[in-house]
């Protein structure tokens, strides 16, 4: 059995899909926030998503196979959460149930005290759960590269843990540390709070625990959600939790400008949402061994400056780029690099940009592009008081 928590999420929905299909009993446990979180921000998935009863209907009527669902929130009723573990008795828990957009986290002060009380409570809760139900359950968690920031730092960087070399008593040793956090949001200052947190159980409580630091996820489809309309995933194209490479991919089918905000000089990584499925069924396959350390992947298969796949999607599609103020703090430019080999080693085939699936989300912006609602592509969210929302953007690549 394998609880999947945030199941009706944008990576939860298509992970408990193909782990259902390929043999495991799976159980959701989702509050529904982000589907409450759209009618916050006035602004629907540009795909046609289901309501999760009738999505598990679908899956059911399909194949046969059963999904289960729990409505509740992790982050607040605890008791719930440890009886269900104790009744399924899961060999495995996955976490996606955290607020995932870094721009939705700096809207406001109310924001910000959401993000940390649902994203630090919900990791709190589960971790205390699995001690407390006395079971052996391997917790696999889906981080961030944001964990590392976003700054030059002149190497590649690994999976988790630095070797570095310190000075003890005119003798030199070398010792291995957690990657030191760099948090560029609220949100992403939440993953490096559950870092510690995974630390700790670890080491305390023997938690055996895998924490994936994905980069940003592209792509909408996976093999299972193809299958039938019911079942097709979100697609965020909004300034707030819309990732950069749909966003541009959806800007382009509806004349809008390829939102680049600052230089564009800001280097990412990514990866696609099929291959981010198969990174977690990876992790479920591969358990750490109990007295193992907290498990790291760094789950990503590519690394592109917003410039080049901007221009990339602007000569595919005719699109405009346009330029707009930064309404992060960040650095004007940046080169990032990332050791992954820890997920190839276990099998990931990455898939690439050059694989051919930018244009089936191409096609799936344009099938949908009725949905869009254009006021709403443009990032209003702001890092501090002195940053203002520019709605016009320019043209001449400079900002």
């Amino acid at each position: 059995m394998i609880l999947i928590l945030g199941g009706d999420g944008f990576v939860g929905w298509p992970t408990a899909l193909r782990l259902s299909r390929f043999g495991y009993d799976v159980a959701i446990i989702d509050n529904l926030s982000r589907r409450i979180i759209d009618i916050e921000l006035e602004c629907d998935s540009l795909t046609p998503i289901q309501s999760i009863g009738k999505r598990i209907e679908a899956w059911k009527n399909i194949n046969g196979k059963k999904i289960s669902y729990h409505n509740f929130d992790i982050s607040d009723n605890y008791h719930r959460l440890l009886t269900l573990i104790k009744e399924y008795e899961p060999h495995t828990i996955i976490h996606l149930a955290e607020q995932r957009a870094a721009p939705y986290s700096m809207k406001s002060s109310y924001h910000k005290r959401y993000t940390i009380q649902n994203n630090t409570m919900a990791t709190n809760n589960v971790l205390c759960a699995i001690v407390e139900s006395g079971l052996d359950i391997h917790l696999v968690h889906l981080g961030t590269t944001g964990y590392y920031g976003y700054s030059d730092v002149g190497m590649t960087i690994p999976e988790g843990y630095l070797p570095v070399k310190v000075d003890i008593d005119g003798e030199t040793k070398e010792i291995e540390i957690m990657y030191p956090p760099n948090p560029g949001s609220i949100y992403h200052m939440t993953k490096c709070q559950d870092a510690i947190s995974f630390l700790y159980f670890n080491k305390n409580d023997g938690v055996r625990i895998t924490d994936l630091h994905q980069g940003i996820v592209w792509g909408t489809q996976t093999e299972e959600t193809r299958i039938d309309e019911r079942l097709i995933n979100r697609f965020d194209y909004d300034g707030d939790y819309g990732t950069v490479l749909n966003r541009f991919l959806m800007q382009s089918q509806v004349n809008h400008p390829l939102t680049v905000y600052g230089t564009g000089g800001q280097t990412r990584a990514f990866i696609h949402i099929q291959n981010s499925v198969e990174c977690i069924e990876l992790a479920v396959k591969n358990p750490p061994v109990k007295g193992d350390r907290v498990r790291i992947f760094n789950q990503t298969t590519e690394c592109f400056n917003i410039n080049d796949i901007a221009k990339k999607i602007s000569k595919i599609t005719g699109a405009k780029i346009g330029y707009y103020d930064n309404p992060r703090n960040e650095d004007l430019k940046n080169d990032l690099k990332f050791s992954n080999y820890g997920l190839l080693n276990l099998g990931l085939k990455p898939i690439t940009l050059d694989n051919g699936l930018l244009e089936e989300v191409i096609k799936i912006a344009k099938k949908y592009e009725n949905r869009c609602i254009k006021d709403k592509i443009i990032c209003t969210s702001i890092w501090d008081r002195n940053k203002k929302i520019d709605y016009k953007g320019n043209y001449d690549g400079k900002k």
